[in-house]
């Protein structure tokens, strides 16, 4: 079983007190220190913005070539795929995976199910995780891990460090409404961009001296448009323009999804993309009062004004979004953490 974490709120055996600590929670055991003892203890905080945390495999890509290999890692949501996979030393396989993913690839892994919980079940993508991550254990990683996630009804925030590690990450990004919630213990955990988008705390609590946040939703309010092109889009009163009309041009892909993911100007919004606009309204305001309150040391702020939050196809122009936005932020890095052999 999982050992979960609740920020300033006693986790330990027994009915829960909720008396608050003084102290953030800390590790079962503190990471080593580097190799290099003259630099501090490097943390990535790898925030939450679905799609657009592909740019997290280009962060971390960039970084590595200059020398810059974080200590610790914390994610949430896609950041704490992207960021698991990175401590498990599945980088390469993530990677390949996002490149792979094309349109009809991403509506294949879209489930649906429009049960009384989620629009999708999520269990390909389950599926896909436990094979490549089966057996691993959070504590058994070589780089200290944590995601973040949120429990159901009290909405406290909840550091998963312990245990599965694919269990872990699906806790982190199950999208109330989207994704079902996941079951850990007696616990129902969603998606944790809800409590701490990017988890800056996380990764001092973990040992880090020096933090790196990553951020992929710097502009937010973006459009939660999903797989089709716009240019592919048949104009109204032409034939194709019902998504349930029969038409050559179109397949299921292109005819089923706008229905629930896409919004037209003047359109009213449909259950999807209501759902999404109000969830990245609050990510934003909490994003921005986490980062106010325990700011970072330095941030990665990656510039992907195009890109949806279910463009997961567009991995390739992501990655290299992600490793223009660690080069711009390089500078600034060396200026705190000396790290011999580096270069911009």
């Amino acid at each position: 079983m999982l050992s979960l974490l609740r920020r300033n709120f006693d986790f330990s055996g027994g009915p829960e007190s909720g008396a608050p600590r003084s102290e953030p929670p800390k590790p079962e055991s503190a990471p080593p220190r580097p190799d290099d003892s003259s630099r501090p203890r490097i943390g990535l905080a790898l925030g939450a913005g679905a799609a657009r945390g592909w740019a997290h495999i280009g962060v971390l890509r960039e970084l590595a070539e200059h020398g810059v290999k974080p200590d610790v890692v914390a994610g949430t949501s896609i950041g704490a795929i992207v960021g698991g996979c990175y401590a498990a030393g599945k980088l390469d396989e993530i990677e390949v995976f996002a490149r792979t993913m094309t349109k009809r690839r991403v509506f294949a892994m879209m489930d649906f199910a429009f049960s009384g919980t989620s629009l999708i079940s999520g269990d390909r993508l389950k599926a896909a995780l436990e094979q490549e991550l089966d057996g691993l254990k959070i504590e058994d990683l070589p780089i200290p891990f944590a995601s973040v996630a949120t429990e159901v009804g009290t909405g406290h925030e909840v550091w998963l460090q312990r245990g599965s590690l694919a269990l872990a990450i699906r806790a982190s990004y199950a999208l109330p409404g989207i994704f079902e919630p996941v079951r850990i213990g007696d616990r129902w955990l969603f998606d944790g961009a809800l409590v701490n988008p990017i988890p800056v705390t996380v990764c001092r609590a973990l040992g880090a001296d020096f933090v790196i946040a990553v951020n992929v939703a710097a502009d937010t309010m973006y459009r939660s448009r999903v797989i089709r092109d716009q240019a592919s889009a048949p104009a109204e009163g032409t034939p194709g323009a019902n998504p349930f009309a029969e038409s050559p041009d179109r397949s299921f892909v292109d005819s089923l999804l706008p229905r629930y993911f896409e919004r037209r100007a003047g359109d009213a919004p449909n259950v999807a993309t209501a759902m999404i606009d109000a969830f990245n309204i609050i990510q934003d305001r909490i994003l921005r009062s986490r980062l106010a309150g325990d700011p970072p040391d330095a941030t990665i702020n990656a510039r992907l004004e195009d890109v949806g939050m279910f463009d997961f196809h567009k991995a390739e122009s992501l990655i290299e979004a992600g490793r223009a936005a660690a080069r711009r932020a390089l500078p600034n890095i060396f200026v705190h953490v000396p790290i011999a052999g580096a270069s911009l």
